[in-house]
Parts: C-alpha cells; sequence; structure tokens
C-alpha cells in the first residue's frame, strides 16, 4: 500500500470523498495533484496533506472539451501521472415530472462526459506512465434503483459501463481502469440528503446499511488499494463498498 514516488491526480479534492482520499494517498507517500473548482477549498485540503510535492490545479471539469490539453499543460509542469481519481461529481434529485434534457445533459456531463474525457486525457503520451491506474467513484445508485434519481443513477451506471470497456481498452498500455461503489457516507453530500430528507426518511436510508452509514475513510481505503501494488492484477471491476445495502 506505499505509494512512495508516484504522482496521483484526484479530482473532487476540494470536500468529501475526494478530500479525504488525496488526504489518505498524501499518508502513503504519494505525491497528490488536487483538482476541483474552488481553489480556496483545495487550499485546506493541502493543508491537511502530510508530505511535500503535492500541487493545487483548479480546474472546471464541466469543459469537457478542454480537458485533455489541460492535463498535458499540469503534467508538463508536475511530470506523469501514475494514477487518476474521479471523485468530483453532483447529485440531484430530479423526480421524472421535473425533469428537463438540460438537467439531464448537465449532470451526465460532470458526472460521466469528464471522466471519459480524463481517460483521454489519462492516455496522452508524457501524461501517464506505465504501469499506472484509474479508479471512477461511481455509487450504489449505479445497480440500485431509488426513485427521483434517475439522471443520477444513469450517470453512475455509465461510470461501470465505462471502467469495463476502457479496462480492455487500455491493458496493453499497462492502464488498469477499476470503479469504487460507496453506500451512503456522512459528508458533506449526505448532510444536503438530511436537509431534503424527512426524520422517516433518513432512518430508512440507514437501516437499508446493515453495517451503518459509511465514513469517508473507508471510500478512501478501497481506492487506494486499487491504485497500490495490491491491486495490480485487477482492472475492469467495481469495487463496492456500502456496508451491506446492496445485499438486500
Amino acid at each position: 500500500m506505499n505509494l512512495s514516488g508516484r504522482r496521483i491526480l484526484v479530482t473532487g479534492a476540494s470536500s468529501g470523498l475526494g478530500r479525504e482520499t488525496a488526504i489518505l494517498l498524501g499518508e502513503l507517500n504519494a505525491r497528490v495533484i488536487l483538482v476541483a473548482r474552488d481553489h480556496s477549498r483545495l487550499q485546506e485540503t493541502l493543508r491537511q496533506i502530510p508530505g511535500e510535492g503535492h500541487v493545487v490545479a483548479p480546474f472546471d471539469l464541466a469543459d469537457s472539451d478542454a480537458i485533455p490539453a489541460w492535463l498535458r499543460t499540469v503534467t508538463a509542469e508536475s511530470g506523469p501521472l501514475n494514477g487518476l481519481v474521479h471523485s468530483a461529481g453532483v447529485r440531484h434529485t430530479l423526480p421524472l415530472r421535473v425533469l428537463t434534457a438540460a438537467k439531464f445533459e448537465e449532470l451526465m456531463r460532470i458526472n460521466l462526459t469528464s471522466a471519459a474525457m480524463l481517460a483521454k486525457a489519462f492516455q496522452q503520451r508524457g501524461c501517464s506512465t506505465a504501469p499506472s491506474a484509474l479508479v471512477f467513484l461511481s455509487s450504489v445508485a449505479g445497480f440500485a434503483g431509488s426513485p427521483a434519481i434517475s439522471a443520477y443513477s444513469a450517470s453512475k451506471a455509465g461510470l461501470i459501463g465505462l471502467t469495463k470497456s476502457l479496462a480492455l481498452e487500455l491493458a496493453r498500455e499497462g492502464i488498469r481502469v477499476n470503479s469504487v461503489a460507496p453506500g451512503f457516507v456522512r459528508t458533506e453530500m449526505w448532510d444536503r440528503q438530511r436537509e431534503m430528507s424527512t426524520p422517516e426518511q433518513l432512518q430508512t436510508i440507514e437501516e437499508m446499511h446493515p453495517l451503518g452509514l459509511g465514513a469517508a475513510r473507508d471510500v478512501a481505503n478501497a481506492v487506494a488499494f486499487l491504485l497500490a501494488e495490491t491491486g495490480r492484477w485487477i482492472t475492469g471491476s467495481v469495487l463496492v463498498v456500502d456496508g451491506g445495502y446492496s445485499a438486500h
């Protein structure tokens, strides 16, 4: 699990799972490139990461077409990557009656299109070294249904399909591709869920997790496992980290 000498880019590093993953990777001696839109919150993450050589690289991943050129610039300054974690994403509660094409496409662009373009960017000459690894943060919502999140579920299911196809396409280049599918985890996103839910709804969600709700570190541990030598013979897989949610 030691990541000494490895340079790993983490999107969504300004909060939640992305922030906790970046901190853990630093604890495992990786040099981390922190990506999100909010520069000040990235600086907050940076202050929590042990070690040296970490870089803050603010960028809006919604600008999908610009991702390959942006990553070439980042790696030209910092050096080629040994890994990339795509944790950035949004979750909107959108019942079908209020869902519009624009809202659906916006969510897909942020959660799924950006992942495909990050993989394309990672594959570019000089942007990564072999062996290396991509890890996408999917969700149990990608294969377990729930009302009012059809667009979100579709985007996370898309990440699983993307993972499996890219794993086959990139294996010959020494790039492993995997996903982690968390259940409900106590992060800022969970706090927003609490604000929109009744006590009864929150109790139902918690009861769906036999081991209780997870912590961000539970998910970060799984990501680190897939990035490190511990995951060297794993590609095209979805590692479910959900406290038993999907066992129902």
